[in-house]
């Protein structure tokens, strides 16, 4: 029998193989190019750099209250002092330092929430669409009852029985959000699975969990990321919303949401104790965002045309 010498050729590596170094390269020349990536990662990034050094940024205390100097304006209005650089709140405590570290809290529970709003929700999602059947009747009629109720309102019934804490606000958070997760993963692993690739793995007799982890979950990995990176922006705002409404986090903690109750009452006499706070969740949130999008058109194939 003589030997396919054509389909040899065919198999040999054509250009330069793909390293590491050469993918993270092209990344970076793709976010240069992209003004709203870069900005949106200039932004995440310092806010991350501030809450991993939050305790040496901070010129004060948070938790500390100075009644003395309660209500001082920012630094460059008339009456205030260059020791508190975006003044002081109705206690007296420094704005600044709250903010810097109340960007610890802000970050833990956006990130925290969404990984485990994620491992439900792609679990759950991928069981439902490779399987199908009855479990996946079950699995998405219990998505459609979460999504019947507003996440909201159930966040407050369940804050409000539970009590508030870091803990328990993640665990709503995420215990809420996985439905988002559950059902894009579900519809890419219906997708996938009636690809033929996938069609000859099962007929050789692969095992289950080897074509989930080897032909499906690469393949949805790269939507899932965008989705992930996105709703950290909505958990954000969540837990601001919560922390508002006195059903998040508790003093002596510190998070942007709780700085926004504590300056409800004097938005229209000190505007600076309810405003910074403000525009760092706003920043914060758009920052992310900007990101988000610039990672869609990265990883969604049909945006890469080269």
């Amino acid at each position: 029998m003589q030997t396919d010498v054509s389909t040899k050729e065919t198999l040999q590596p054509i250009g330069k193989p793909v390293t590491f170094a050469s993918t993270f390269k092209k990344w970076v020349k793709m976010l240069v190019k992209s003004k709203t990536g870069t900005l949106g990662f200039v932004i995440v990034f310092t806010v991350i750099g501030v809450s991993l050094f939050a305790d040496v940024l901070a010129p004060y205390d948070p938790a500390v209250p100075n009644p003395v100097d309660r209500l001082q304006p920012p630094s460059w209005i008339e009456g205030g002092s260059s020791e508190y650089l975006l003044g002081t709140d109705n206690l007296g405590r420094d704005i600044l330092s709250r903010l810097i570290v109340g960007s610890q809290v802000s970050l833990l529970v956006g990130i925290s929430a969404v990984l485990l709003a994620g491992a439900i929700g792609l679990l759950l999602g991928l069981i439902s669409g490779y399987y199908g059947g009855w479990i996946d009747l079950v699995i998405m009629r219990t998505v459609d009852a979460f999504l019947a109720i507003p996440s909201i309102l159930f966040m407050l019934i369940v804050l409000a029985v539970v009590g508030p804490s870091l803990s328990t606000l993640i665990l709503v958070l995420g215990g809420t959000t996985w439905v988002v997760y559950a059902r894009m993963v579900r519809g890419e692993t219906l997708s996938i699975k009636e690809r033929d690739y996938v069609r000859s793995a099962k007929a050789v007799g692969a095992k289950d969990s080897r074509i989930i982890g080897k032909y499906i979950f690469p393949n949805i990995i790269s939507s899932f990321i965008v989705i992930a990176t996105l709703n950290v922006a909505s958990t954000i705002i969540s837990e601001a919303s919560l922390s508002f409404l006195g059903l998040g986090i508790q003093s002596p903690d510190v998070s942007w949401g709780l700085m926004l109750n504590d300056g409800r009452e004097y938005v229209a006499t000190s505007w600076w104790v309810a405003t910074f706070p403000g525009v760092a969740i706003t920043v914060t949130v758009l920052g992310i965002i900007f990101l988000g999008d610039w990672l869609r058109d990265v990883l969604d194939p049909r945006m890469n045309t080269r």
